[in-house]
């Protein structure tokens, strides 16, 4: 079976140079599909790609991503600034010339803001481009898990439903073969209650009775919902096999199932029809609940 549900989560750790992040993927029930976003500063740069992930592997959902990003100690290095260095040893020797004083020493001259810099190797152009594309690599994997999550949820989704139909099925059966359905018995009751009516008043008109009565009984035929009981049934399991998000489609079949049982409960004149049709509308009111939850 390949329904999927639309709740799942999943996470992943990562680490690029001194950079460690961690994902956390969630996602719960949703009209159509909103990813919402979470980062730590610095990396929003991230968001449309997540988006266009996102969006390529689902198709409804109300979706979490929250991405956070820490570092270890730092890889650095003292590098010399040999052009700032140049102007401190030209600005030096116009200073001797001008005063006669010594030559400027090197102790000195390093000692000098910007001759020395403090280098953080991730602060490179190439570390940082490594370490948003060792992210976006996590980011996908952690999808990947999502997706897996929501797989294994739908199967379970679909042995529920699946044993829902079975249910269904039965009671629609259990209709279908009341004695209460058969000719004999409709004309049984028909036959009473025309009787309780005479007696109430002889001023009834003979056609017109007849009319009635045909009236009454075709009524209280529930061979139309059946029918259709059947056809939904049949329609269902097609769903249970058919690929891609059938979630919406199965949330219309619902309710015309839950449309047919309140029809024959309705219509229903014997108490194991109504029973019956009673525990049908208790199963599909189940089974409703169990598809709001599928992609």
């Amino acid at each position: 079976m390949t329904l999927k549900s639309m709740t799942g989560f999943a996470r992943r750790d990562g680490t690029s140079g001194p950079a460690t992040w961690h994902w956390e993927v969630r996602s719960v029930n949703g009209r159509g599909l909103d990813v919402r976003l979470r980062f730590s500063p610095g990396y929003e740069a991230l968001e449309p790609k997540v988006r266009e992930a996102a969006g390529k592997e689902l198709t409804r959902g109300s979706v979490s991503v929250s991405l956070s990003v820490g570092r270890q100690t730092a890889q650095s290095e003292i590098r010399l600034n040999e052009g700032a260095l140049a102007q401190v040893i030209k600005a030096a020797e116009r200073i001797r010339e001008l005063t006669g004083g010594e030559p400027a020493r090197p102790e000195g001259l390093l000692s000098l803001k910007g001759v020395l810099e403090v280098a953080d190797e991730s602060d490179t152009p190439e570390a940082v481009e490594a370490a948003h594309a060792a992210i976006l690599v996590s980011f996908t994997d952690a999808l990947a898990g999502l997706v897996a999550a929501r797989s294994a949820e739908g199967a379970r989704l679909a042995e529920v439903i699946a044993d829902q139909l079975i249910e269904i099925e039965r009671l629609v059966t259990a209709v279908e073969v009341s004695p209460a359905r058969t000719p004999d018995a409709i004309n049984k009751r028909l036959k009473e209650l025309v009787g309780r009516l005479l007696e109430a008043d002889n001023g009834f008109d003979p056609a017109r009775l007849h009319q009635e009565a045909v009236l009454l009984a075709t009524r209280a035929d529930v061979e139309e919902e059946l029918r259709r009981l059947r056809m939904h049934i049949a329609a269902a399991r097609d769903l249970l096999t058919e690929p891609g998000a059938v979630g919406r489609k199965f949330d219309f079949l619902a309710q015309e199932f839950n449309r047919e049982a309140n029809t024959l409960c309705s219509k229903a004149n014997d108490p194991d029809i109504t029973r019956a049709g009673l525990a049908l509308k208790v199963v599909i009111d189940q089974m409703r609940e169990q598809v709001q939850n599928l992609e």
